[in-house]
Order: C-alpha cells, then sequence, then structure tokens
C-alpha cells in the first residue's frame, strides 16, 4: 500500500482530530513524509482542520 492510501486509511478509521506526529506513530511511516501526504489531502479537501493542527477526514 503506498503511504498516500496508509494515510487516508488511517484518517477514515479515526473519528477523532489527528496531528502528524499522531498519524506517525500510528502508521510507522516518517513524520516528514505523512506531512506531505496531509499536505496533499488538504489540497484535494479530503481532509480539514477543526482546531489548530489537528485534522481529521471529511464525511
Amino acid at each position: 500500500m503506498e503511504n498516500y492510501d496508509v494515510v487516508l486509511d488511517f484518517f477514515t478509521k479515526n473519528d477523532k482530530p489527528l496531528n502528524a506526529t499522531a498519524v506517525a506513530e500510528g502508521t510507522g511511516i516518517d513524520k516528514k513524509e505523512v506531512s506531505k501526504v496531509m499536505d496533499k489531502l488538504k489540497k484535494e479537501e479530503k481532509i480539514y482542520s477543526p482546531k489548530r493542527c489537528y485534522w481529521q477526514i471529511k464525511r
């Protein structure tokens, strides 16, 4: 599975807002790579920020 798919799946399975550190720890992917994937997800409007520095999947 590609990093993009792993991060997206992790967001989908978690109902609470997450930061990049939590995603990196939960997926085992390097935090810098997680940040890159999250930037892409933000641009695609698949995740949104309910509070500063935390992100959640759009449902």
